[in-house]
C-alpha cells in the first residue's frame, strides 16, 4: 500500500525538499520539518501545488527530547506510513587546522546521528504496534570511506548505517522496513560547498524520484547515482591500507 502520510525532516531545502516533491500528490499528507520556516513553506507551496496535503514545523532537532515528544505527538495524531530522516550537517576541516573543533564535532554528531536514531527509534516502537511502516534512514557514500579531511561527518554516516542495518533486522518480524539512502555528490546547497571535483554529480529532484521509486518498491539499501554503488564495491576489494595510503594523499 502506498504510503499516505509522510514525514520528513530536513525538508527545507536540498534533498529533503525533493523527496517532499516526489512524494507530493493527491492523497498523501506531507508532513515537513526543518529549521528555515521560509524555506519550509517555499517548498509546502510547491507540494501543494501538486495536491498533497501538508504541515509544516520548524525548529531544532539537535533537543533530542523535544524531538522524540514531537515525534511521538504528530504520529498519535496521525499515524505515519513513513518517516524519512534526511536532516544533517556536512562540512570538511579547513585545509590549515590540525583537528576539527570540538563543538563542530558535537553538533554534527546530534544532527547527523543522535537525532535520527532517537527518532527511528520513537517511530519503530509506534509502528511496531501497528504491524506496519517504513523507516528511512539518508546516509551517504562517505559511510564507506574514512575520510581524513571529514572525520566526524564519515564516522556519523558509518554508524548509520550499521544502525539501519540492525534495526532493520529487528523490524522485520513486525511488518516495519527500514531503508538506507546513500547518497553520493547530489546538486544541493550542502554539495555546492564542495570545491573539489564531484563525479558523477546528479540532479536533486532526479535523485529523489530514483530514491521514491526504490523506496516504494520496498528496497532497503538505495545508493544514487548508482556509480557510487560499483565504486563501493570496487573499494571493499581493497585491503584497507592500500585505502589508507589513497585516502591520505587525495
Amino acid at each position: 500500500m502506498a504510503a499516505k502520510t509522510i514525514l520528513i525532516t530536513g525538508a527545507s531545502s536540498g534533498i529533503g525538499a525533493a523527496l517532499a516533491r516526489a512524494h507530493a500528490r493527491a492523497g498523501v499528507t506531507l508532513l515537513l520539518w526543518g529549521r528555515d520556516q521560509a524555506r519550509l513553506a517555499q517548498t509546502a507551496a510547491q507540494c501543494a501545488a501538486r495536491g498533497a496535503s501538508v504541515l509544516t514545523e520548524a525548529f531544532d532537532l539537535r533537543d533530542a527530547a523535544g524531538f522524540a515528544a514531537r515525534l511521538a505527538a504528530a504520529d498519535a495524531a496521525t499515524p505515519i506510513d513513513m518517516v524519512i530522516f534526511n536532516a544533517g550537517l556536512g562540512g570538511a576541516m579547513p585545509p590549515d587546522a590540525l583537528a576539527e573543533a570540538p563543538q563542530t564535532v558535537q553538533t554534527m554528531a546530534e544532527v547527523n546521528f543522535v537525532a535520527p536514531l532517537t527518532g527511528a527509534s520513537v517511530m519503530a516502537g509506534a509502528m511496531a504496534r501497528r504491524g506496519r511502516g517504513q523507516i528511512v534512514l539518508i546516509g551517504s557514500i562517505s559511510e564507506s570511506f574514512p575520510l581524513p579531511m571529514a572525520p566526524t561527518y564519515a564516522a556519523t554516516k558509518a554508524g548509520l548505517r550499521m544502525f539501519a542495518e540492525s534495526l532493520g533486522i529487528a523490524m522485520a518480524k513486525y511488518g516495519v522496513t527500514v531503508s538506507l539512502v546513500s547518497p553520493g555528490f547530489i546538486d544541493t546547497p550542502m554539495s555546492r560547498q564542495v570545491t573539489d571535483p564531484k563525479p558523477f554529480l546528479m540532479d536533486a529532484d532526479i535523485a529523489a524520484k530514483i530514491i521514491a521509486r526504490k523506496l516504494a518498491a520496498g528496497s532497503r539499501t538505495i545508493v544514487v547515482p548508482w556509480q557510487f554503488a560499483v565504486l563501493r564495491a570496487i573499494t571493499d576489494l581493497l585491503p584497507r591500507a592500500v585505502l589508507r595510503w589513497i585516502l591520505a594523499r587525495v
